[in-house]
């Protein structure tokens, strides 16, 4: 369903409108990259923090800013044995709006790419005991007696890159608790440095996307009303449409 008002207090600051795109140039209508994320949330505190990390300022695409561990959906992502999979009501909700080819095998490998990601990028193993392939990213976890384990990934919110954007991706946000993985702790890398948790009140201290804020207080909102982020809860939908910013909950 359509939400005509942001009930999001940052929603309505996320560059979604057409005007975004003079920013950075007239370019081609690109078709959107299928993408993922993870947020791991640490509640050992009083508040929740979630791990971000700054991405290198040499880098074309976001530099210089804090975001989640994530990147594209890589075309071997669906073949990785996995663990476990996503819960049926993760797997159904992103299927709802995906464009054509739509399957559960495609929404269970944006979940393996959330994890690959993460892992390549901050060096925690969201796994569990199984058999994957040994090559790789991957052999990592193989030579732990590991595979990756989907079952613990929430769905949180999609986001898709306006058009005529130097690069455009069909973001899916997922999200687990830092408590509910193990197998090494966070790590800098080439992609990320300056690894922090950031609480939910320090959000607006950081230098981030406005979408990343977007999601993060969608985010907040979901655990004020249930703090265990139950599967299948409802997911926010950003998008650009005849040229205004959208919002959608899917």
């Amino acid at each position: 369903m359509d939400t005509p008002e942001f009930p999001n207090r940052f929603a309505n600051k996320v560059d979604m409108d057409a005007d975004a795109s003079k920013r950075t140039g007239d370019y081609p209508l690109l078709r959107p990259t299928d993408a993922a994320t993870l947020i791991v949330i640490d509640r050992s505190g009083d508040e929740p923090a979630v791990l971000m990390g700054k991405r290198h300022v040499a880098h074309a695409f976001m530099p210089d800013l804090y975001v989640f561990p994530g990147g594209r959906r890589d075309p071997h992502d669906g073949r990785v044995p996995v663990a476990n999979h996503l819960e049926e009501t993760v797997t159904a909700k992103l299927m709802q709006k995906m464009a054509s080819p739509a399957s559960p095998v495609r929404a269970q490998a944006l979940a393996t790419a959330a994890i690959r990601e993460t892992y390549e990028e901050v060096g925690l193993l969201i796994a569990a005991e199984g058999r994957t392939i040994n090559r790789g990213v991957w052999k990592d976890f193989a030579d732990r007696g590991l595979a990756p384990m989907q079952s613990k990934l929430r769905y949180i919110a999609r986001a898709i890159t306006p058009p005529r954007q130097k690069r455009r991706f069909d973001t899916r946000f997922f999200a687990c608790f830092r408590d509910e993985i193990g197998y090494a702790r966070p790590e800098a890398s080439n992609e990320l440095v300056d690894l922090r948790w950031v609480r939910f009140s320090e959000m607006e201290e950081v230098s981030m996307p406005r979408i990343t804020l977007a999601v993060i207080e969608d985010l907040r909102q979901a655990m004020l009303r249930d703090a265990d982020l139950p599967f299948g809860g409802p997911v926010p939908f950003y998008q650009s449409r005849y040229g205004r910013r959208s919002r959608e909950i899917l």
